[in-house]
């Protein structure tokens, strides 16, 4: 009679055939992380795959104390940890126990960290970056002495200006030893206090390019006195050195043209300044010639005599206008003041008695303006326009007048 086995059954067995395996219970496997998933009781789910495979992976909360860094998807690794299967679903994963970055991913981690540790001093800062000068008489190169980033930088420099001075340190730029050879050959350029430095290389993987992420080759720059053009790899690739230079160009060549400038340019300017400083002068001398032309008819006109007689024909023509003006004033001043004796005589008590009004006082000579001002019998002079004539009061009698009626 054959063996019957439950599910529960074959997924111990296989459980255990994988725990016996030595080499499954401490093996390292590398990969891409995908499906990376960080649950919340702290368990990390993902999958490492190459071009071949996949396979499911975890690693525990309780082991992820070793973890120095965040997963990310398209990060590869190397997990060491144990093959086993998980009953429940029968399916095998790698239980991780340590990941470290494989590779270029660890050199990446440490470029961000260096990256953010420098921009956090101020070393990226534009204000301590120094102006590339525009017209350099040597320009001093720290890259490898053979190779087409070298030959490019030579050959450019010598076809934009062939009298530029070119000093070159042949560093290494690549493996052990370069980052150090790189600080020398930046100082040796600053004690040959050339005008600008171009530090750089060709193309090539990050590995290749790692010295110029160093932080000894990042501070040879910074605390460089002479401008630095930092010109690493293509386009695409951007460094720590980048960051810190004073001026990044995409690639030597770049710099090479940043860094000399082009003699028939300026050539072309030059005799464009000399066309302009002809040209002025010729103005200028047109101009003084035509004002000595004008100098010399103003003085032939302003001859003494001529002077002379226009001051005198002056003098007797503002002599005239102040005599016009004076008579003037003094006819008006006059009519003025006969319109005033006119407007006077009108308001004179005695031009009053000539039309035939006259005015009443009593003994003591106050104005008698009202009946309530005299009495019956009382003597009273009357002024007329010829002299005064006393009278005596006989009666006393109230009138009413209409005195707006007089005036109209």
């Amino acid at each position: 009679m054959r063996n019957v086995y439950s599910v529960k059954q074959v997924n111990s067995y296989v459980k255990n055939m994988f725990s016996q395996d030595f080499m499954l219970n401490h093996i390292y496997v590398k990969g891409e992380v995908s499906n990376c998933k960080y649950h919340t009781s702290g368990h990390i789910y993902f999958s490492l795959k190459d071009e071949s495979g996949t396979i499911a992976c975890v690693m525990f909360a309780s082991a992820r104390s070793g973890l120095s860094f965040r997963m990310q998807e398209g990060q590869n690794v190397i997990v060491l940890g144990s093959v086993s299967v998980y009953e429940r679903d029968g399916k095998y994963q790698l239980y991780a126990k340590e990941i470290i970055l494989d590779g270029a991913g660890a050199l990446y981690e440490r470029f961000e960290a260096l990256k953010k540790e420098l921009e956090e001093m101020g070393m990226f800062a534009a204000e301590y970056k120094q102006p590339i000068p525009r017209y350099v008489k040597s320009v001093g190169i720290v890259t490898a002495p053979t190779g087409a980033a070298v030959r490019d930088i030579i050959n450019i420099s010598k076809r934009r200006n062939p009298y530029v001075q070119l000093i070159l340190y042949p560093a290494l730029v690549q493996g052990e030893g370069a980052a150090a050879s790189i600080v020398r050959g930046i100082r040796m350029m600053e004690q040959q206090n050339v005008d600008v430095i171009i530090v750089g290389r060709g193309g090539g993987s990050m590995e290749d390019l790692w010295a110029f992420n160093e932080e000894a080759v990042a501070r040879a720059i910074f605390e460089c006195k002479i401008p630095i053009i930092s010109a690493v790899g293509h386009e695409t690739d951007t460094l720590i050195s980048d960051y810190v230079a004073d001026l990044r160009a995409p690639t030597p060549s770049a710099a090479a043209e940043l860094a000399v400038y082009e003699l028939s340019s300026v050539q072309i300017m030059c005799e464009e300044y000399k066309r302009r400083m002809y040209q002025q002068i010729r103005q200028r001398i047109d101009f003084s010639r035509r004002q000595t032309e004008q100098m010399a008819f103003r003085l032939k006109v302003a001859h003494p005599r001529q002077k002379l007689n226009e001051q005198r024909q002056y003098l007797a023509d503002l002599d005239s206008r102040m005599r016009i003006r004076m008579n003037s004033a003094l006819e008006e001043s006059r009519h003025k003041l006969a319109i005033y004796i006119e407007k006077m005589k009108g308001l004179s008590p005695l031009q009053k008695l000539n039309q035939g009004y006259a005015y009443v006082t009593d003994k003591s000579g106050r104005t008698v303006r009202s009946i309530k001002d005299t009495k019956q019998g009382e003597v009273l002079d009357v002024y007329v326009t010829d002299g005064r004539v006393r009278t005596q009061v006989m009666d006393i009698y109230k009138e009413e007048y209409d005195v707006r009626r007089e005036e109209e």
